[in-house]
């Protein structure tokens, strides 16, 4: 094994060495030693990633197999990593903010009696999510799918005392559930036509898969690789959160804040992301299934960021939020320009985390408060999470020269720039959705931090993170260094990370061979020919629909909550309906519940009641207990004890056998 090849190791398994010693030996070494433990993990597996994106710089790059697992005739299950640039790339995402994750959760969670299995799980997550960035087979990939799935249960449910938190676990794990048996149908047709599951295998395949043919209703045949793509998609559904499957991410918000950052924000649901532009070269076989991947994206990107105008929950506006960027980067993914897609994942990882762990620094300076309108006027009293939220809000609404401006608005000039089925429509919903977003956005920010101060006037008794109870009145304070020192560090990638790294990720051959676009569905081409330099591209910017767009949206929400606070209740008032569909999110979990959980309850009855009770029970197990004591009961008269019967019975059956041979006779 060469040196290399060892710190491809090292990257996932400093990680997994610190989650198990803090989660097997977390009580003997003590909360110090545990949180030092962890964060030496993955602070090993982040400057080991940078060795190895310098060694990729250089022009090298590894594909190959460390062991086999199993075979199955010629099918091989192997433990592989295919290093390229796409790779590397989010092992430096992924390690880097689950390095601030760590740090900052030395602060937030410091009074938790589950400190060390918090801390445990997180580095957890951080092996999970980098096994499945550096696979290169579908086996490892689905490994690493299902790992940050478990673990993501555990962290939303990480309050196990609460009957909110343990739902909102089922209900993630239940509905990646449904999105991961996509996945494996696709994963089980690519094994059964190609006999392999490695990618380069599969991928040099492409020409025969191409003019295959599968039929799935009666005798109409359906192109292979659309049907392929189509379930690895619902997979991808499941975990990047796309309509329909997106009703476990809001409900996920139960768990701490440290992982809505880690898990719900930068790393686990950009999985599905990643995932899809792996298999760029798949995907621009079929227009169809990046079509569908197209619509679902509008849909979500628009129709989310609708329900986060009505949150009150800090975490949860966030969280809408995170619905609607994911669905940009499905949009993305449907019109070919993968690599726009990637690159917001990366600007978004960093301004959205900021987002998140400024959304818990709040929660710390109001003693566990959460709800946005019992705060107000906090800028003065906690000047850095007020002003690294500033940063991370004008990067979310896409302000020229912010990292979000660069990876939005590209996206955006892509969409307008395809032909894919659907792209006029996903065109509409990406433009409404700035406005949608800077509204949203802002309103948090106004709320949380200018007008006059609320808190002072909350005497309810308001529920914390924890599940404690804390007075609202309480004055709020900045948190303290271990929290806003993350922050700080994000602000900084979530300023400069867009404007440096656009040139060579969009329009330089940053990718190379590890993203395939076929040249007529090349969407970027027409951005890349206007394209002159990062500065020239943010200038342009303030001259773009987009923009006037965002600043309508900032402008509408000063107005609302700064100026007229009194217009959103008669708005809410006036649009009754429309505010209760918003507040019902579209009625999609009553749906779930009376169709869905209700149809299988009922179900499970008629199984219970017909098959347990009548056919197991009654049939078999007391049936049977019926028949030989029916049996029994007919015996017992013979065994009387009397020697005479027994005398009787014997010569009755001596003449009835006489009977029958002298008959045969």
């Amino acid at each position: 094994m060469s040196e290399m090849e060892k710190l491809y190791l090292i990257v996932p398994l400093a990680p997994l060495v610190g989650a198990i010693f803090a989660g097997l030996f977390g009580k003997l070494i003590g909360r110090t030693a545990s949180h030092v433990v962890t964060i030496l993990g993955v602070a090993v597996a982040f400057v080991a990633s940078v060795v190895v994106f310098q060694d990729v710089q250089a022009g090298n790059s590894y594909n190959g197999s460390i062991y086999t697992w199993a075979t199955a005739g010629d099918l091989r299950l192997e433990l592989g990593f295919l290093i390229d640039k796409l790779t590397v790339m989010m092992m430096l995402v992924v390690t880097f903010v689950s390095l601030m994750v760590h740090i900052y959760t030395i602060g937030y969670m410091h009074a938790d009696p589950g400190y060390q299995r918090f801390f445990s799980y997180i580095s957890l997550f951080t092996f999970s999510m980098l096994m499945l960035v550096m696979s290169n087979n579908f086996v490892q990939l689905f490994f690493g799918w299902e790992a940050v799935g478990l673990v993501s249960y555990l962290l939303i449910g990480f309050w196990y005392t609460k009957s909110t938190a343990i739902y909102a676990n089922l209900k993630a794990f239940l509905v990646n559930r449904v999105g991961d048996f996509g996945f494996l149908l696709g994963i089980g047709l690519i094994a059964a036509h190609t006999g392999s599951l490695d990618y380069a295998t599969v991928f040099s395949k492409l020409p025969e898969l191409s003019v295959k043919t599968i039929s799935l209703f009666g005798d109409s045949a359906w192109p292979l690789l659309t049907v392929v793509c189509i379930c690895l998609f619902v997979g991808a559904m499941g975990k990047s959160a796309q309509v329909p499957l997106h009703v476990w991410l809001p409900d996920s918000m139960e768990g701490p804040t440290p992982i809505s950052a880690l898990i719900h924000a930068a790393t686990m649901v950009t999985a599905g992301i990643f995932m899809v532009t792996r298999m760029s070269p798949l995907f621009e076989v079929s227009e169809t299934a990046r079509a569908f991947v197209l619509v679902i994206g509008a849909t979500t990107a628009l129709f989310m960021g609708f329900l986060g105008i009505i949150q009150n929950d800090i975490k949860r506006v966030v969280a809408y939020s995170t619905l609607s960027q994911l669905g940009y980067m499905t949009v993305a993914l449907g019109v070919s320009a993968y690599s726009a897609a990637v690159f917001h994942l990366m600007t978004h990882a960093f301004f959205k985390a900021l987002l998140f762990l400024a959304a818990g620094s709040v929660i710390i300076g109001m003693h566990h408060e959460q709800d946005i309108r019992r705060m107000g006027g906090l800028w003065k009293r906690m000047p850095i999470t007020w002003i690294t939220s500033l940063i991370g809000s004008l990067a979310l609404i896409g302000f020229p020269f912010m990292a979000g401006f660069f990876s939005k608005d590209s996206i955006i000039e892509a969409v307008a720039a395809s032909h894919t089925l659907g792209a006029k429509y996903a065109y509409a919903c990406v433009l409404i959705g700035v406005f949608v977003t800077a509204f949203y956005s802002f309103r948090m920010y106004f709320l949380v931090f200018h007008g006059r101060e609320r808190f002072h006037a909350a005497h309810a008794e308001a529920h914390d993170d924890h599940g404690h109870g804390a007075h609202g009145g309480e004055v709020p304070h900045e948190s303290p260094w271990v929290v806003w020192l993350p922050l700080v560090l994000l602000a900084v990638p979530s300023v400069v990370i867009g404007y440096l790294a656009i040139g060579p990720m969009l329009f330089g051959d940053w990718f190379g061979a590890s993203i395939v676009v076929h040249e007529g569905n090349n969407a970027l081409a027409h951005l890349e020919a206007h394209f002159t330099s990062a500065f020239g591209m943010a200038i342009h910017g303030f001259m773009t629909l987009p923009f006037a767009l965002a600043m309508a949206g900032v402008a509408t929400a000063a107005y609302f909550y700064l100026v007229k606070p009194e217009i959103p209740a008669r708005i809410a008032t006036a649009f009754g309906p429309v505010y209760r569909l918003l507040e019902n999110k579209y009625y999609f979990d009553r749906f779930n519940e009376i169709v869905f959980a209700a149809g299988s309850r009922a179900l499970g009855k008629v199984f219970w009641k017909a098959g347990d009770q009548a056919v197991i029970d009654g049939l078999l197990v007391n049936g049977t207990a019926k028949i030989i004591g029916g049996f029994a009961q007919i015996i017992r008269y013979f065994q009387t004890g009397h020697l005479y019967q027994y005398a009787f019975t014997i010569i009755i059956g001596v003449v009835v056998l006489l009977a029958f041979w002298g008959s045969r006779g």
